[in-house]
């Protein structure tokens, strides 16, 4: 019975035309359109070399200090500076031109021409600053103390830093990957549409076949579960889609803990079903309001959980913290981020063990309906 019931039911999910279209390939247009949304977000926050000029005068003739400092910050793949060296009236053509960012004249003190104020010129400054700084210090060591002068000079190429850069043992930290994060998850709990058909398909009150399967010689249970094995098959299924979509063709990070992920995805999907059998369960409405009701729901959880504004998870984290944990569109999300970015599992494990609650939670409640659920007449 149970593996006729299952075949029966499998068929019917896959001529439901429009819960394909919600479950599977509405999801596959929004991650499209999150990759030409999100592509050039972080490529446009790389550091690109700032354009200037340098007035040829006398004085940048005669500044043989200034000139090879400016050299060495001008040169390599991590440059500061893009700069040439041109008249005054030709970099004041360029800088009206919007060609150059500002250029500098180096007299004493060095100065520099500016249009307009932003990054680029703040940057500029903040070296002129520096190389006066430093230069003054050097300057009034050597005429208290000329002996000091082949120790300064040996010691001023010398640069000492206290940084050491490691590489983190997780992935990349890259905040464009939450948005597909939040999308999977939603697309977890759109499997909810699943579920909630599988309630009202043996509630008698809804509709004509569910007060047959009411009448028939199975348990109730039985033919529940068989026929949400069916949908979590198909609900699975379209995730792995959804999965082997944003990773091959999208390349979407999720890190190298495969296993866990496809775990991660299966208790999501179960979660997506057991709440919309627990929205059916609980609100006595008709199959439309039950609908509106389960989108509503999930629309809200994802914004909460970042996918419209990221900023809005961290708010609501540093906040609101107890609404991260009681969302579980946030906590599925949060489960892939973990896989993705720490190297450990212990955040990870404080998800699962959250939204199993959740499952429990909506299983126990829609199994305490439905059992008590009865009628006076089919």
């Amino acid at each position: 019975m149970f593996v006729h019931i299952f075949s029966y039911r499998l068929k019917c999910l896959l001529r439901d035309k429009v819960t394909i279209f919600w479950t599977m390939l509405f999801p596959l247009l929004l991650a499209t359109f999150f990759q030409l949304a999100f592509s050039n977000l972080t490529t446009g926050e790389k550091f690109k070399p700032v354009t200037i000029i340098v007035v040829d005068n006398a004085a940048w003739q005669k500044n043989n200090t200034f000139k090879r400092i400016l050299e060495d910050v001008s040169t390599g793949k991590d440059r500061l500076f893009n700069f040439t060296v041109a008249s005054e009236e030709e970099a004041n053509r360029l800088l009206l031109d919007n060609k150059i960012s500002g250029y500098i004249v180096a007299d004493e003190p060095i100065r520099l021409v500016i249009n307009k104020s932003g990054i680029n010129q703040s940057i500029i400054k903040s070296f002129i600053d520096s190389y006066m700084q430093n230069y003054s210090t050097f300057e009034r060591i050597v005429n208290e103390d000329p002996s000091k002068h082949k120790q300064l000079v040996d010691t001023a190429a010398i640069r000492q830093t206290f940084i050491h850069e490691t590489d983190f043992p997780g992935g990349e930290p890259n905040y464009i990957v939450n948005y597909f994060y939040t999308l999977i998850a939603m697309t977890c709990f759109y499997g909810g549409f699943m579920g909630m058909r599988e309630i009202n398909d043996i509630q008698a009150n809804i509709s004509p076949a569910a007060a047959r399967v009411n009448v028939a010689p199975i348990h109730k249970l039985k033919a529940f579960l068989s026929s949400s094995a069916a949908s979590l098959l198909v609900q699975y299924s379209e995730m792995l889609i959804l999965f082997a979509y944003l990773k091959f063709i999208l390349n979407v990070g999720f890190g190298n803990r495969i296993g866990l992920i496809f775990l991660t995805t299966f208790i999501g999907s179960i979660a997506g079903l057991s709440f919309g059998a627990f929205i059916s369960a609980l609100f006595k409405k008709s199959e439309g309001a039950k609908t509106g009701i389960l989108i509503l729901s999930t629309m809200v959880c994802s914004f909460l959980a970042g996918m419209m504004q990221l900023s809005i998870k961290y708010i609501i984290s540093q906040k609101a913290p107890l609404l991260s944990w009681i969302n579980p569109l946030n906590l599925l999300t949060d489960a892939f981020y973990c896989l993705y970015y720490y190297d450990t599992l212990s955040r990870y494990m404080l998800n699962m063990t959250i939204l199993l609650a959740f499952i429990l939670l909506f299983c126990s409640v829609t199994y305490f309906i439905i059992r008590r659920r009865k009628y006076a007449s089919l």
